[in-house]
């Protein structure tokens, strides 16, 4: 899973693995580590609830979590929408739009990139 952050805006990229988790109810989750300590860690995760009506995300001790609703992410991983969608309100500092998608193999691969889980892309084979 990659995410990327810009100002509010969270993007995640799941592989087609990661996508099947989901479907399955599994949560799906990755860290960084920016030091030796335990608080050093950022962890990241998407967790399917049938309690979620809508996608959101939250931030507690270190650790993202992006709720998805499980009748979204059965219908997105069995579907051929690339990605969901959500703007969550965050009171003065406006809103969080939440993007999460498959993430598809490169056109061109790249030297030590592993994209044997990724989404084929479906550009691949065309002339440029």
């Amino acid at each position: 899973m990659k995410l990327r952050i810009k100002g509010n805006t969270a993007r995640l990229r799941l592989s087609q693995g990661e996508v099947d988790e989901l479907a399955a109810g599994r949560a799906v989750s990755d860290s960084i580590a920016f030091g030796p300590r335990p608080g050093d860690r950022l962890s990241y995760q998407v967790v399917v609830s049938d309690d979620a009506s809508a996608i959101g995300a939250e931030l507690a001790d270190s650790v993202i979590t992006f709720f998805l609703p499980a009748n979204a992410a059965r219908e997105w991983a069995a579907g051929d929408d690339v990605s969901l969608k959500a703007d969550q309100p965050i009171g003065d500092e406006g809103t969080l739009r939440i993007l999460i998608e498959k993430d598809f193999a490169c056109l061109n691969p790249r030297r030590g990139e592993d994209e044997a889980d990724m989404f084929p892309n479906p550009n691949a084979g065309a002339a440029c």
